[in-house]
């Protein structure tokens, strides 16, 4: 076996379908940093996001003959990490928290606007608008890969930025206001 450091994308690929274990260990050693990042930016929970990343290295593992290389390995991981940290989301009914907690609550945002305050009014949009904001306007992601990774069309893409956009002016415009 070739040291699965030194792996093109192709053999790693080929070694973990042969079940070699030190191919799937560099697989995961690969990708696991980026896809938690992703994991945690769209779940806003540090154990859901861990949770996320096993659950969607299972289903990785388990597909990885279904990869048909249309785009590159880590194009594909990320889109299965971003679906299930989205069906996490939504079965454990974390947007609905969210929205009641904003709404209930004003946060303290003290006397200047920071990253901090930034961070905080991207958690709390709504789980689709956050998704679609985190993918394009951070990760840099085009409408179109988006909408491929989250199963919706290009159009709700762009909506869902321009809403996105909208509430976190609106969020920011209350902090300022009270500052």
């Amino acid at each position: 076996m070739i040291y699965a450091l030194s792996m093109t994308e192709k053999e790693l690929i080929q070694a973990c379908l042969q079940n070699e274990r030190l191919a799937q260990k560099e697989l995961y050693n690969r990708y696991s940093k980026a896809m938690y990042s992703s994991a945690y930016r769209i779940t806003n929970d540090f154990e859901l996001a861990n949770d996320v990343l096993q659950e969607a290295f299972i289903k990785i593992f388990k597909n990885l003959a279904k990869f048909r290389q249309e785009s590159t390995l880590g194009a594909w991981i990320k889109t299965i990490v971003v679906r299930t940290a989205l069906s996490k989301i939504k079965k454990q009914k974390i947007f609905d928290e969210l929205e009641e907690h904003h709404t209930k609550h004003m946060i303290d945002w003290g006397d200047f606007l920071n990253a901090e305050y930034l961070e905080r009014a991207i958690k709390a949009l709504p789980e689709g608008y956050r998704a679609v904001f985190l993918l394009i306007e951070v990760e840099g992601y085009s409408h179109k890969e988006v909408a491929e990774m989250l199963g919706i069309s290009t159009g709700t893409s762009k909506s869902q930025l321009f809403y996105a956009k909208k509430r976190l002016r609106a969020m920011l415009k209350e902090i300022v206001d009270l500052g």
